[in-house]
């Protein structure tokens, strides 16, 4: 159950920010090793790594909470990671979280804070 919420937040996420209309897609639960990153998007120049953070309810916190400091560095490393083989070019970049409340009619609250990193 908590996988398929994890998984349902990424795809919803990747919705929003195609949406918007000033992201592109680069790849979606991109790994290496023991690395992952949820979403990698483009947005004028700048390589954005997203993180999502998905609850079903916020009987324990809201999801944003749930990135921690040990996620942040795990999140750090695995960008070094994609930068040392994927991007051939140094790019700007920057670190953003969705945060998703999900509830039994589908999303209740999505929120998106960027450059979580300045």
């Amino acid at each position: 159950m908590v996988l398929d919420i994890g998984k349902k937040g990424e795809e919803i996420a990747l919705e929003y920010l195609l949406s918007k209309g000033n992201y592109s897609f680069i790849a979606k639960n991109w790994r290496k090793g023991r690395y992952e990153i949820d979403i990698i998007v483009e947005s004028s120049g700048t390589i954005i790594f997203v993180e999502v953070k998905t609850r079903g309810n916020n009987l324990f916190g809201p999801p944003e909470l749930a990135y921690d400091h040990r996620k942040q560095e795990h999140i750090f490393k695995a960008a070094e990671r994609y930068l040392e083989t994927e991007a051939k070019n140094l790019a700007a970049i920057r670190f953003d979280l969705i945060a998703i409340i999900l509830n039994k009619h589908g999303v209740q609250e999505i929120m998106h804070f960027e450059d979580i990193y300045c």
